[in-house]
């Protein structure tokens, strides 16, 4: 996914930041605990199509150190 896209889009719900998990192809939200699909490389930025985090996956944020969920194919 392209870095000036992802540095451009924010949560439909609350504005905040995405973070881009290539691993599930998903935009996610901390915040608001949703996770955006991206089919083919474009974000389907849909509440009725974001999934809900669960708490494990919301509180693995801010044990993985830096808790950012990095893009490594650029």
């Amino acid at each position: 996914m392209d870095k000036q896209m992802l540095a451009m889009l924010v949560c439909p719900h609350c504005q905040g930041k995405l973070k881009y998990d290539r691993e599930r192809g998903e935009l996610k939200c901390y915040f608001d605990g949703l996770a955006y699909p991206v089919e083919d490389d474009i974000p389907v930025m849909l509440a009725e199509q974001a999934r809900r985090m669960d708490a494990d996956e919301k509180l693995a944020k801010t044990r993985s150190g830096a808790g950012e969920v990095r893009d490594d194919a650029t």
